[in-house]
Order: C-alpha cells, then structure tokens, then sequence
C-alpha cells in the first residue's frame, strides 16, 4: 500500500484495497492539507465508494508533503493517495491526536489500522521513541478532543466548529450528542453536485459519482438479466390502520410497516423460493434460511436499501425498532457495506413519495421485491354496499425464471390477506 519515494523515509500511500470487490473511490473531502502534521491511523481523507462512504486513515506518521488528487476525482486503488514526508519537528498537535484517538481509529480498511481496546490504547500512550514534548506555540490552539471519526463527520455536515465546542464525554471528549446540540443552532452547509457546464448550448452535464455508476450497474444487469413479471392487488388496510391508531403514543407500538414487513416473512417462509437467488452457473435456485430484509431507503446519496439481518426471528415490535435504526443510519449516510449488501428480498414502501404504485427494477441478485403504495381513502364495496375504506397498492415484481404467476400470486395474496385481518393474523404468527 506504500512506497518509497525518491526522497529519503518519504512514503507514498496508495488508495488501499476498500473490500467488497471495490475498484475505484471517490475523493469527497481531504482531512488534512500539505504541510500538516499527522500520526499512525489519523484520518486524512473521506472517499465515497459504491457502497459507502468512508474515512482512510494513514498507515504512516509525518509531514503531508503531497495530496496525489483533487476532491471529485476517482481514484483506482493502487492509484498514488498521499506522500508522507519525516516531520521538520515534533508537533503537539499530533501528540494531541494521539491521546484522543486511545478509544481506536474509527474505519479500519483491509490490510492495516488498529483494532481498538487495551492493545491499542496502550501502544497510544507510550511512543515508540518518548521524548519530552515540545512547547505548544502560544498562537496554536490545541485541537479538539474527538475518539470517533463519525463525530467529525457529523461536525463538517452541519457545519459545528469542534473547537468551539466542551466535551461531555470521559476526559473532555466531544460525542455525538455534543456535535448534535450544537448544530440545532447552527446552519447546515449543503454542496452542490459536480457540475461541469457546457457552454453556448444550454446544458450541464452532472457527473456520476461512484455510487451512482454502481447503482447504474445494478440495475443494468438486473434488466438485462432478469425476466421480471409485475403482480399487484388492491388491499383494505381499514383494520390495520385501526390498530396501528390503537397503539399510537404507546411505547415500543410498532408502526404500519413494521406489521407489513412482519406479514411479508411470514409469506416468505410460506414461499422461500422468492428469499433466495439463482445459480445460473449451475442452473439452481438457492433457497436462503435466513429472510435479511431490505429497507429501500431514498437517502442523501441516492436510493440505498440497509438490510434488517435475521428478520425472521423478529416480532413486530423488533422489526419496527431495527427498521427504524437501519432508515435512520441510512439518512446519515452511517450504512456499512455489509447492510447495503446483505438484504435477501426487499420491502419498498414507495407510499411515502404519495404514489399508489410502481414498476420496480429487482435488486439484483435478489428475485423479487415487494412494494406497498399510499394508503388513501376510496370507495369500496363491502357486502353490497359502499363504503369509505383506507385502500393500498401492493406490489410485487418476481423473477420469473424461479417460479410462475401461481406462486407470485400466493405470495401477493397471503401479505394481502394478513393485512385485511391482522388480529387474525398475528394470532398465527
């Protein structure tokens, strides 16, 4: 990941090996600038892959003598990050960074980073080489006491100046809590997407980012690859409306999609042939234990679906707990590669958008998603008679090489009938 430069002990690191398969990153946000200061595992740069975004910590200590890219250039791993050169003299600001970074580096990538605990601490507290550290010059002030990388990135995006801040945590550290009582009064910067205008013509081109190339991927191959059908039935959601209104204000009341995707397992272990994937190698499907339930979250960087890992062992009430934390994390951008990729079968509630329907693309390598449209008032006709009924779209897009319209059809019916008569339903669950 390193190599050494012409100069003598001047290091340069390379874009390191992110994992899941990753090839390219993004350079949003530079953590430091040349002529810095910085120590072992210090985070210098953000970058944004396909699936994440993530802050890469230096494998090094030293002077920042060179940023190898711009923010918005992508960058092939293996591709030259930043040069590291010895330090001119011993810099407190960095003794600093040691002492706060004891609970552990934050992002650790594959192949190097610390793991925090005892170990780390300790390696922290005593330098390799202990000198007597130099004085403070008066005019520097001394940085701010932050143990997680998050914390700061919660800082930049609301726009906090850590300084300005008093921890609350052990020793004077700055927590999250800190950063997000200080940014209700402070206004949130926003930045622009990389625009590259085209003059005398009237356009502007946007340029893709490394998540949209991969959702661009995704989706490609799922049209290209998949021979997907759209079942969908209209549903009388009257009664579960009335008892998501029963326990409305009482603690840990699960909300309306938490009893969807509660009634959504239970379908799927009626038909596991739509929790698996195909085999196309060896022309099988593969049928998965485990239901990881994705949640099609429309966040900041685009349309991310964070998985509910072991959805099947849940009741209601814990589903509506995880699907709260993973849709919360996920509009923080806080989502980990492994619960953007471990979702089985998704769940699209693209009613909050206040549309009754949709045509969805399959998250490839999943074979079917199950969508659910607004819930409105509309006439319906019950034993002969109109009445005002809270009606939904369920829909439901299935990869029709792993079964037929039967099946889809079952499927669609028991989420469907669950839903007309939840008590009932939940009584069975």
């Amino acid at each position: 990941m390193t190599a050494p430069s012409k100069a003598t002990d001047t290091r340069t690191f390379v874009l390191p090996d992110l994992g899941e398969g990753l090839t390219e990153a993004e350079i949003v946000r530079w953590l430091v600038t040349e002529g810095d200061i910085i120590v072992v595992d210090q985070p210098i740069v953000e970058v944004e892959t396909a699936k994440a975004m993530v802050e890469v910590p230096s494998p090094h200590a030293g002077r920042v003598a060179t940023r190898h890219a711009a923010e918005g250039t992508t960058l092939d791993v293996g591709a030259p990050l930043i040069t590291v050169a010895p330090p001119a003299e011993t810099s407190l600001a960095a003794e600093t960074y040691r002492e706060e970074e004891r609970a552990g580096s934050g992002n650790v990538l594959i192949g190097y980073g610390t793991t925090p605990g005892p170990a780390a601490s300790a390696r922290h507290r005593r330098p390799r080489n202990p000198r007597p550290s130099a004085p403070e010059p008066p005019s520097r002030p001394a940085a701010p006491k932050v143990a997680s990388p998050l914390v700061r990135r919660l800082a930049r995006e609301n726009g906090v100046d850590l300084s300005a801040l008093r921890g609350t945590g052990p020793d004077g550290v700055i927590t999250r809590q800190d950063v997000e009582s200080a940014s209700t009064t402070t206004p949130r910067t926003v930045e622009a997407p990389m625009v590259t205008p085209t003059a005398g013509n009237g356009e502007r081109r946007v340029a893709l980012n490394g998540f949209r190339k991969q959702v661009a991927a995704v989706l490609s191959r799922s049209r290209a690859e998949i021979p997907e059908a759209t079942v969908w039935v209209d549903v009388d959601a009257t009664a579960l409306w009335e008892l998501r209104e029963r326990g409305r204000g009482k603690p840990g009341a699960p909300g309306l999609l938490a009893y969807i995707a509660r009634f959504t397992v239970a379908a799927l272990r009626e038909y596991p042939v739509f929790n698996a994937r195909l085999d196309t190698e060896r022309q099988e499907i593969v049928e998965l234990d485990r239901i990881h339930l994705g949640i099609a979250v429309q966040s900041p960087r685009g349309l991310v679906v964070p998985a509910v890992t072991g959805a099947e062992t849940m009741t209601a009430t814990s589903l509506d707990a995880a699907i709260r934390d993973v849709t919360a994390r996920a509009l923080r951008g806080e989502s980990t590669p492994a619960e953007l990729s471990a979702g089985t079968f998704t769940l699209n509630n693209y009613g909050a958008f206040r549309v009754d329907g949709s045509a969805a693309i399959i998250n490839h390598p999943q074979v079917a998603m199950l969508g659910l449209g607004r819930i409105i008032d509309r006439p319906w006709v019950i034993d002969g008679a109109l009445a005002v009924r809270k009606i939904a779209q369920l829909s439901f897009v299935f990869d029709h090489r792993v079964c037929d319209g039967g099946a889809a059809a079952g499927f669609l019916r028991a989420v469907a009938d669950a839903m007309e008569d939840p008590s009932s339903a939940l009584a069975r669950l």
